[in-house]
């Protein structure tokens, strides 16, 4: 991507961290980035583009941390806790991400937009149902419930954990609240606690 690119979309997702998505248009994405509507469109065809390369930018880091946890022989939990830290740390330094990734909703007026936000989503529960899998075989983690949902369990109180912190505008204390977040997850799906 080139710097003007990657000025268009940072500036894209503060817009609609602010405003919403009804407020990204392309008459308030040049007024913000102080270029014309044109300048706009030599590089991106479409508003819907420009989502696409938030959604693709969001999916590249995503794969790039999925791909780092494969070389780490490590427990179920440290696993777990890596990602979500990772995700915390890039939602610490820019909050605003926050209104556009766990904002699914925005996408779903476009088809295209609706399936990239489908595939992430399924990517990422993949990701958590290997690693709550792996640590089933190893003891780490209970087996009495299956993978995919303790999976469910795992994204859908991180999502809301990220959410809550956003809606109050708490962003410093996000690293605090998932940290204790991932301890009690622990608690609840380890099945002997000493392996910890």
């Amino acid at each position: 991507m080139t710097k003007r690119q990657i000025e268009i979309i940072r500036k894209s997702i503060k817009i609609i961290a602010c405003k919403g998505i009804q407020g990204l248009t392309i008459k308030n994405l040049s007024k913000e980035i102080g270029i014309s509507e044109a300048a706009i469109y030599r590089h991106f065809k479409s508003k819907t583009d420009i989502l696409l390369a938030i959604l693709k930018n969001f999916e590249n880091m995503s794969a790039f941390m999925e791909e780092s946890l494969k070389s780490i022989d490590d427990c179920a939990y440290k696993k777990i806790n890596m990602i979500f830290s990772n995700i915390v740390e890039i939602f610490s330094k820019e909050p605003s991400h926050i209104s556009v990734i766990f904002s699914e909703e925005i996408f779903k007026s476009e088809e295209v937009l609706k399936t990239m936000i489908r595939k992430i989503m399924e990517q990422k529960e993949q990701t958590i149902e290997k690693i709550i899998s792996e640590g089933q075989k190893r003891g780490e983690v209970r087996n009495d419930v299956d993978n995919k949902s303790l999976a469910l369990i795992v994204m859908g109180t991180f999502r809301y954990m990220i959410k809550q912190m956003d809606l109050k505008g708490n962003h410093k204390n996000l690293q605090e609240e998932q940290k204790k977040l991932v301890d009690n997850l622990k608690v609840i799906f380890t099945k002997n606690k000493e392996l910890f």
